[in-house]
Order: structure tokens, then sequence, then C-alpha cells
């Protein structure tokens, strides 16, 4: 299998260490904006990077993109950038004839008279408009295959398939009890993403009310993670699961909520009254003169790079599935999870632990594509297709999933 990779940062660099180990791949191309990111990523594998190349892309330019999968002969793209740049990565894989992945799917817009209660533009609408071309195509669009979405949603369809006869609700939880030296705020993912998600409308699935939205930071409620983590305050996060899992797995409620804490809401707060959460370009002056930069993008810039924070790092973070329904006419719950710690990941791959919880996902997806085990054509959710395979490699990557009865 040769892939293009677009986006070295630090899940697409924690994506290139866990490929390099595998035999899967024949080839790929690290394509990034910044030539020598995309370099440095292939030079850190030594002698395993013999199978991986670097080249430069804007990831916002469809037909240098398109260019690229031809000249390298490319089966897949690998979308590793934020979500601005889906579209156009998304079209490109279309008209080269490639597959394509990603782990964040097409951007949202709030409804302009309701955006509390009612959907706009939904995550993910602009790919599954194009879902027709892609079935004509014979290709796969395999979106939100990252950790979550991606393996949550994996656990949401095994949970369908093998541990339950109706489901009343799923909900998606993510906690952590990741702490920085040295930094007051720091975190461990792509700001410019987590504001994305975070200060969006967050989207609720009711089975006899459709998707509707709350407001931002909503239904707190503690959940208690496994293996150590403890008790976490979860809130109402924006999050494609909730626009996902609908589609293929039949439950009467979706949700998706995610350890914040007091303290990162209310930063998070505060770069909204302040306008930094925008992302239209405003004026300021320059050196050499007035330039155009998005409020944004100066805060991502402030902050430290998740990719560098690894050292520094100590804790687990848990991305998992909570289930309740019935099985054998007998009410059950459960919370299907992946923990990973941040010591294990930097010692095993130089990745910290939520990059390299992230990557791990679609490098496994890809091997299951390679072997024939997952197929498919068409914009297809990780839910709309099996889960054992994923689950059985997942394992064998050295990384197992964990099952907690909660009744």
């Amino acid at each position: 299998m040769r892939v293009l990779l677009v986006g070295a940062g630090g899940v697409g660099t924690a994506v290139t260490r866990i490929a390099a180990r595998r035999e899967f791949l024949t080839h790929m191309i690290v394509a990034d904006y910044d030539l020598s990111r995309a370099e440095a990523s292939v030079a850190a594998l030594g002698e395993r990077g013999a199978r991986f190349g670097a080249r430069r892309v804007d990831a916002s330019d469809c037909d240098a993109v398109r260019r690229i999968l031809l000249e390298e002969r490319c089966d897949v793209l690998l979308n590793a950038t934020d979500p601005r740049y889906v579209m156009p990565l998304f079209t490109a894989a279309l008209e080269a004839g490639a597959h394509y992945l990603d782990m964040a799917m097409s951007l949202s817009a709030p409804h302009v008279a309701r955006p509390y209660e009612e959907c706009g533009v939904k995550l993910g609408d602009e790919q599954f408009a194009l879902a027709r071309r892609w079935e004509d195509a014979g290709r796969l669009a395999l979106v939100g295959m990252g950790v979550e979405p991606g393996l949550s949603d994996v656990f949401a369809r095994y949970a369908a398939d093998e541990l339950f006869d109706d489901i009343e609700e799923i909900g998606v939880r993510d906690g952590a009890n990741l702490t920085v030296e040295g930094y007051g705020f720091a975190p461990s993912f792509s700001i410019w993403t987590t504001i994305e998600e975070c200060l969006n409308p967050p989207v609720v699935y009711e089975r006899d009310r459709g998707w509707f939205t709350t407001a931002p930071f909503s239904e707190p409620e503690v959940f208690d993670f496994p293996e150590g983590i403890g008790p976490v305050e979860c809130v109402n996060v924006e999050h494609e699961e909730v626009l996902l899992i609908p589609r293929w797995v039949d439950a009467r409620r979706v949700t998706f909520k995610y350890g914040l804490g007091d303290d990162f809401i209310a930063k998070l707060k505060t770069l909204h009254e302040l306008g930094l959460d925008a992302t239209t370009r405003v004026t300021v002056p320059g050196d050499d003169g007035p330039v155009r930069v998005s409020p944004r993008d100066v805060v991502a810039a402030c902050l430290p790079d998740p990719a560098g924070l690894g050292e520094r790092m100590t804790g687990k973070t848990c991305a998992g599935t909570w289930v309740k329904g019935t099985k054998d006419g007998s009410p059950r719950e459960v919370y299907l999870y992946h923990v990973v710690d941040n010591q294990w990941s930097m010692r095993e791959y130089g990745s910290q632990a939520v990059l390299w919880q992230t990557a791990v996902n679609p490098v496994v997806a890809l091997e299951l594509l390679s072997t024939g085990d997952w197929s498919g054509k068409g914009v297809l959710g990780p839910e709309a297709l099996p889960p054992r395979p994923f689950l059985d490699l997942l394992t064998a990557y050295g990384s197992p999933w964990g099952m907690r009865e909660e009744n």
C-alpha cells in the first residue's frame, strides 16, 4: 500500500513512527506545508525510514495534492491536518481515484437564528453530500477514523453487534489525568481544533427528535474513568461520533462528553469573549506594514506545540464509549475504553499519549484495508465496518482495549 500522509505535526509524526513498524506499508510520502518538518519526521525514523519520503504541499491546494497522489501512485490519502483542510484533501483524493481517511470531518456552521436548539450545517455534511460520487468511483472515504471519532465508533458498533439486544444510550466519554510540568495552560492537542469543538454548539441525537444542539459545556456529569484516572467532570462538546453513530447503529440517544475541567473551560470562555477564537483574519501592525492574521492562529502560535510536551507530561488519557441497554431481557451497562500512559508512549515511540492514541487508529485501519479485512465504497464511518478485526489488530499493536461492566 502506497500512502500520502498530509500533515507532519504531532499526530502525523506519530503516524509515521507507528506505520514504520508494520510490514503492510509499501511506501509513505509525508507531505507538509513546511518541508523541513516533513523531512524531520522521516529522518527521525532512522533505518526504518527507507519506505518513507518527504514532499512540500499546501493542504488547501486541491490541484497540488491531486498531482502528488498521481505522481507517487498513492492508493490512499491519510489526512492528518486540522479540519480546515478536510474538503480540499477529500476532493483531491476523489479526483485522483484514491481512497481517503481522516480523523476529523468537514466543519460545521451554527444555525443562524437558533444556534443552541437547532443544527445548522453539521459536521461531515459536506462530505456526505458527495457520497454518491465516491460510490460511483468505487472508492472509500473512511471519515472520522482517529480515536474520537474512530475507535469510539468501533466500540459502539461492537456493543451493538455482540453485547446488546437493545441500546438505550451511547455516550462517548473522554477524560485524563495528564499534567504538564512548567505550564499553566498547555493543551495536549491542537488548540485550533479544541477551540472549534468546544465553543461550537454541542450536538445531541435522540431517535424521536433527530439531531439538535445545546449550549456549550451543558449537562455536566462526573464520570469515573478506569486505570487510576478516577472521577472527572465531563460536559457536552460538539463531536463527530454524535453525527456518525446514528447512521449505522440503532440507539435511542447518542452524546459526546469531554472532561475539560473548570479552569480549561474558563480559559476557553475568555478566548471567546475576547474574540480570540475567531478564524476571520484581522489587520494588525507589523514591522513591514499591516498584516492579516487569524486571532485563533495567533493563540495557537503563542501556546507550546503539543508534540513537544511529552517529556514534561505525566499521567494517562482515556477514550471510551459508555453503552446502556438490555441483553437477553436484562439491563446492561458497559464502558469500552482505551487507555494510554504517557510514560509508555514516550518510551516506546517518542510521542506523547494523546497524539499517539489518535495516530494508532488510522494506521490500524490502513492495515485492515490493505489486507481486505475492511473494504467498502462511498463515504463511511468506522461503525459501518466490522469491529472485531479492528479491535483484535489494535491489541496486536501492543495497545489493548478494555471493558468495564457498570452494573
